[in-house]
């Protein structure tokens, strides 16, 4: 891809964000927001982020397969594009089952996805895939641009780019806090995701593969979980625990970013990471 997406990217959903903020998104240094859960297939949103902005690319992560009408959401990517070239990447994913009453074959869906996308124009190198397992990270390399996996490990992020060898983008998010308290970064972790989405199916399943107990997973998780789901601590270790990912292969690093301010949390992770690379 030769669209320039930063080493930092930002996961916020549309009642985090607004053409204002994403003016501050951009000015603290992030190259990427991604506009996060299920956008709706007009992609209208990301439009007004575009136009707020002016070097800032936005992304989807992701627009689901099951509610966004692949034709309208490829109708809606080359209205954008054609104003804001260069600047907006098509993140898709299956959602989970937990959600959608008629999940059947994601595997198979998807790729019906990805070609009905294709059969409208929309090339496969402006779309990146929420691959979690193996199976979906080949596909994400044989068929798009890269991956862009939620809830995951730097260990993950190593296993990942095995996967999808050179050349493809790897863009992982992670949970963040600007918490220096152990015990209050993670009862807020548990209070929130990464802690209320370990019985997702398809995030515990991932997470098994790394490793994680059924004992780490119950509940709101274990300590051991949230600490490898949610960077937090004093600036230094906060950006620590995020470039962990861009040590381990990816291209760059989503953050979902927790507590009252998340503009706020945001900013205070690009100063961190500014900071450390700087050492």
């Amino acid at each position: 891809m030769d669209i320039e997406l930063g080493l930092l990217g930002a996961h916020l959903r549309e009642h985090e964000v607004s053409p204002e903020s994403a003016v501050e998104v951009e000015r603290a240094g992030y190259g990427t927001l991604w506009l996060d859960a299920s956008p709706p297939a007009d992609l209208a949103f990301a439009e007004k982020l575009l136009d707020a902005t002016t070097r800032l690319v936005v992304g989807t992560s992701v627009v689901n397969v099951w509610t966004a009408d692949a034709e309208i959401v490829a109708a809606s990517y080359h209205r954008i594009v054609a104003r804001h070239p260069g600047r907006f990447v098509l993140g898709v994913g299956i959602g989970h089952r937990e959600v959608h009453a008629g999940w059947a074959s994601p595997y198979d869906t998807l790729v019906s996805y990805l070609d009905r996308l294709a059969l409208a124009g929309v090339p496969p190198e402006r779309v990146v895939l929420a691959a979690l397992g193996p199976r979906m990270t080949r596909l994400a390399r044989d068929r798009t641009a890269g991956a862009i996996p939620c809830l995951v490990t730097p260990e993950h992020t190593r296993r990942a780019r095995e996967v999808l060898g050179a050349g493809k983008l790897l863009l992982p998010g992670h949970f963040a806090l600007a918490e220096p308290d152990a015990e209050r970064a993670r009862a807020i972790g548990r209070a929130a995701p990464p802690g209320q989405a370990l019985q997702v199916t398809n995030y515990a399943s991932n997470l098994r593969r790394l490793g994680f107990t059924d004992e780490d997973l119950s509940g709101s998780g274990s300590d051991r979980v949230i600490d490898a789901l949610l960077a937090y601590g004093d600036p230094a270790g906060l950006a620590r625990g995020l470039t962990a990912h861009l040590d381990a292969g990816a291209d760059q690093v989503g953050v979902y970013p927790l507590g009252d301010d998340p503009i706020a949390t945001l900013r205070t992770v690009a100063d961190a990471v500014l900071a450390i690379s700087h050492e």
